[in-house]
């Protein structure tokens, strides 16, 4: 709008000078020689109108060109702006990746050394567990081999994971078995044919722990478990029904088939059995 303005003014100044001029051209030709020196007068002021108009035309290029040029920078200006705000964008999307990164990161690293410590209170646990569990085993072990030699000292005879007592005087099957509670051991129990032979070297006749006392027939461990190796003397058992015989002796020496059954209150010689080792 300022540019035009002053355009407009610009015409508007030459187009009354040119009028000005006109009028004093004529004023010139039709005056009398008197008056032509009033006229040579007036032409020296035309021309410094002309010389204030062109300065003026001049400076209003000058003001355009000036507009021109602060339109330029502005324009580069704003295309740096947005170059800038453009960069500013950019390096806030690589803060926010970077920043996502990181913290999925450091969300995964917690979340691993969270299972580790977890791994690691479980294990210790376990080891404590598994540590207690060995201090009990050695502890028993302890006790089982001071138990093994005191009861070796009192004449007890080991032989596979137990300790054997053979008594030096007679009684009935209830009175021997008592007899071994109160030493912690049990009538002898015959689980394999080892332990039969090594059973039947003792030449005198003894208690071991099977009855059928309970139920006819029926033979028992005094652990509860029921018969089922046998080492029976030929026609054994036959108990008669004029006198029962439902405990079991070994009768016979220097011979696996060697077990009897005999009368319970009859008085012989036994054997305990106590387990010192698993």
């Amino acid at each position: 709008m300022a540019n035009g303005d002053n355009r407009e003014e610009f015409e508007l100044r030459m187009d009354g000078l040119a009028r000005s001029d006109a009028l004093q051209t004529c004023s010139v030709e039709e005056g009398e020689e008197g008056e032509e020196g009033e006229a040579t007068s007036a032409v020296p002021g035309g021309k410094l109108y002309r010389l204030v108009a062109v300065s003026f035309g001049f400076l209003c290029i000058l003001q355009a060109a000036l507009n021109i040029s602060l339109r330029l920078g502005l324009s580069n200006t704003e295309a740096r702006c947005k170059n800038l705000t453009e960069e500013i964008d950019n390096l806030k999307r690589i803060n926010f990746a970077i920043t996502h990164n990181m913290t999925q990161e450091i969300e995964a690293t917690r979340y691993n050394l969270t299972r580790e410590k977890d791994e690691l209170k479980r294990n210790l646990t376990d080891f404590e567990a598994r540590y207690k569990v060995l201090t009990e085993e050695r502890d028993e072990l302890k006790r089982k081999l001071t138990d093994l030699v005191n009861r070796l000292q009192q004449g007890w005879v080991y032989f596979s994971g137990s300790v054997y007592y053979i008594s030096s005087i007679n009684k009935n099957w209830e009175e021997s078995r008592n007899d071994c509670l109160q030493r912690g051991a049990d009538l002898m129990i015959i689980n394999s044919k080892e332990e039969q032979d090594f059973a039947e070297q003792v030449k005198d006749r003894m208690w071991i722990g099977l009855t059928d006392r309970e139920t006819e027939g029926m033979w028992k461990w005094v652990d509860g478990t029921p018969l089922t190796t046998s080492y029976w003397a030929s026609g054994e058992p036959n108990s008669f029904e004029s006198r029962e015989e439902d405990c079991v002796e070994l009768k016979y020496y220097g011979t696996v088939e060697s077990w009897n059954d005999r009368p319970c209150d009859e008085q012989i010689l036994w054997v305990c059995e106590k387990k010192v080792l698993p």
